[in-house]
C-alpha cells in the first residue's frame, strides 16, 4: 500500500507529464471571452478564457506579449494558442499562450481603435495644436519611399504647380518591420535640421497590413511633436490611418498633398499680371489727372490772367480803402462830437466856472471848502480864491444870522 502513496507535489509533477506529452494539448487554438485580465508589472499577461460552460486559467508570457497587435481587454472574444499544462505548484492546470487574434475582427483594426481612442482623449487630434501650412514654402521635405508611384506624383505635381520651392526627399520603408521608426526618425531630423517649412509623409494605397506604420504610436507621436507643420498623405482618399488625424493636414492623396503644399504657380503669375495692369492703368490716369491740374494752373497763371487778376485785385483794394477811410472819417466825427458834449457838460460843473461869473471860494489852508460860518475861526486865516488869483484873509469879527 505504500508503494502507492504519492506526496502533491509528485501528484502535479505526473500530471503535468501527462499534459506536456498529450500531441493535441501540446498545440491547440481555444475560443473563448476575456474575463479577469491584468497586465502585469512584469510584462505577462494573467486572465481566464470562458464560454458559457466553464473556464479555463491562461498566462501570456512577456516574450510572446510583443507579437500583439492590440491589447486584451475583458469580454472581448478572442482566439488563443498555445500549449496546456500544469502549473505544480497550485496543482491547477492553464492555457500557456503563444499568440492571439480578435475572434471576428482583425487584430489590427482593434489596435487601430484602441491607439485612435487613446490618443484622442489624450488630445493629440485636437484643432488647437495644429500648425498652419505657410503659404509660400521656400523647402519641402518629403518622407517616404524614394521608389515607389508615391514620390513620383508629389515630385510631378511640385515641379508643375510650384517649382520655386526646394524638394528634399527623406527616403524611408513606408512598409514592414521598422518602418514606423523610420518615419519618425526622418521626421525628427528634419526638425533638428530646421531646414524645411513643411513636411509631407505618405505613400500609396494598400491594404491594413500595407499602411499600417502610420497607424503606429512613434509615428503618430512624431507627427505631432514636429515643430514644423506635417501634412499626411497616405494611401486612397477612403483610407484614413492615425498619421491623418496626428497631422496638421489631412490629403487625401500623395498628389493632393502636394498641392496643398503649395500655390499654383500659374494662378500667381495670372494675378501679379492683373496687378501691373492695374497699376499700369492707375499710373495713367494719375498722369493725366496731375497734367490737367497742370494746364489749369497755367491758365491761370498766364500773363493775361495774371495782369486781370491783378486789376480786380487792386480795384478791390481801392475799395477797401475808400470804405476804411469813410468809415474811419466817420468815427472821428462820432467821436468828436461826443467830446464836445462831454467837455461842455465838465464845464458847467467846474467850480472855477462859477468863479468867472464874480464869485469866490474860501478854503482853509489844507485847501478843505469853508462853506459854512461855523468853519471860520476868528484871527486864524483862510485863503480867498477868485477867477484870476488867490487873497490870503484873517477873519477879524464872526457874525452869525440864526
Amino acid at each position: 500500500m505504500n508503494e502507492n502513496i504519492l506526496t502533491v507535489s509528485q501528484l502535479n509533477a505526473y500530471i503535468k507529464s501527462k499534459f506536456d506529452f498529450d500531441e493535441v494539448l501540446s498545440g491547440v487554438w481555444i475560443k473563448g471571452e476575456i474575463s479577469n485580465f491584468k497586465n502585469h508589472s512584469s510584462g505577462h499577461m494573467y486572465m481566464t478564457l470562458k464560454d458559457e460552460m466553464g473556464v479555463v486559467k491562461a498566462v501570456m508570457f512577456k516574450g510572446n506579449t510583443f507579437s500583439l497587435r492590440f491589447m486584451p481587454e475583458n469580454g472581448m472574444k478572442v482566439l488563443a494558442y498555445g500549449r496546456v499544462s500544469v502549473y505544480e505548484r497550485d496543482g491547477q492546470y492553464q492555457l500557456y499562450v503563444e499568440k492571439m487574434e480578435p475572434d471576428g475582427i482583425g487584430a489590427l483594426y482593434i489596435a487601430y481603435e484602441q491607439l485612435k481612442k487613446r490618443l484622442e482623449q489624450e488630445g493629440l487630434f485636437d484643432e488647437r495644436h495644429k500648425k498652419d501650412i505657410p503659404v509660400f514654402p521656400r523647402k519641402i521635405g518629403v518622407v517616404t519611399s524614394p521608389t515607389g508611384a508615391a514620390v513620383r506624383d508629389i515630385l510631378n505635381v511640385l515641379k508643375r504647380r510650384y517649382p520655386l520651392a526646394d524638394v528634399t526627399v527623406y527616403p524611408v520603408q513606408v512598409q514592414g518591420d521598422g518602418s514606423a521608426e523610420q518615419i519618425a526618425s526622418a521626421i525628427e531630423y528634419i526638425n533638428a535640421a530646421t531646414e524645411c517649412d513643411v513636411i509631407i509623409t505618405g505613400r500609396g494605397g494598400g491594404s491594413i497590413e500595407d499602411l499600417w506604420c502610420f497607424n503606429e504610436e512613434v509615428c503618430a507621436r512624431a507627427i505631432f511633436n514636429s515643430k514644423i507643420p506635417v501634412i499626411s498623405a497616405v494611401g486612397h482618399e477612403t483610407d484614413f490611418t492615425i498619421a491623418d488625424f496626428v497631422a496638421d493636414l489631412r490629403a487625401p492623396t500623395p498628389s493632393a498633398a502636394a498641392e496643398l503644399a503649395t500655390p499654383d504657380i500659374s494662378e500667381i503669375t495670372s494675378y501679379l499680371f492683373d496687378m501691373k495692369s492695374r497699376l499700369l492703368r492707375l499710373s495713367v490716369n494719375a498722369v493725366e489727372n496731375k497734367r490737367f491740374k497742370l494746364t489749369e494752373t497755367a491758365k491761370r497763371f498766364s500773363e493775361k490772367a495774371v495782369l486781370n487778376d491783378y486789376a480786380g485785385k487792386r480795384q478791390y483794394i481801392d475799395s477797401l480803402m475808400q470804405r476804411s477811410t469813410t468809415t474811419v472819417a466817420s468815427k472821428i466825427a462820432q467821436a468828436r462830437e461826443g467830446f464836445v458834449k462831454s467837455v461842455s457838460k465838465l464845464e458847467v460843473l467846474n467850480p472855477l466856472s462859477v468863479l468867472k461869473r464874480g464869485y469866490s471860494l474860501a478854503t482853509d489852508e489844507k485847501g478843505q471848502v469853508l462853506d459854512t460860518v461855523k468853519a471860520f475861526k476868528k484871527d486864524k486865516p483862510f485863503m480867498l480864491n477868485l477867477k484870476d488869483g488867490k487873497l490870503e484873509a484873517v477873519v477879524k469879527e464872526i457874525k452869525n444870522d440864526k
